[in-house]
């Protein structure tokens, strides 16, 4: 008789056998873009401290060819870090008024208006809607 405990063996490939398991880690693996964008900001500013060359030349890095596509796929995968997360929130923290839960179409509702509201004052500000 054996004191270890039983483990199942799980193979590496066990989010591949359902489309809601392959939803799921493709939602998780867009955190990876989100931290790359990070990163890519604090390079600037990293640049930004060592003076105006260097910083025109991580801005011209951005916005070559390269810095054009990294960009582009970071900005997809961020839409869909968004909108997945917006759609799982009813879920995620649901909202009681009273005793009674929102509908999750009232919250998904709430978080899309806010990203439209956000996202037109930034254009608004930056001059992208003059």
């Amino acid at each position: 008789m054996t004191n270890r405990p039983y483990v199942r063996p799980m193979p590496a490939s066990w989010w591949l056998r359902q489309g809601r398991y392959v939803r799921y880690m493709i939602r998780e693996a867009t955190c990876l873009f989100i931290g790359l964008h990070a990163l890519v900001l604090l390079l600037g500013v990293y640049r930004l401290t060592q003076g105006r060359d260097a910083f025109d030349a991580f801005l011209a890095a951005l916005w070559g060819p390269a810095g054009q596509v990294m960009s582009a796929v970071i900005l997809l995968m961020a839409a869909v870090h968004s909108v997945t997360w917006f759609n799982l929130t009813p879920k995620a923290m649901p909202l009681w008024i009273g005793d009674a839960k929102a509908p999750g179409w009232v919250i998904v509702g709430a978080h899309y208006a806010g990203w439209f509201v956000v996202s037109a004052a930034v254009l608004f500000l930056a001059g992208g809607a003059s």
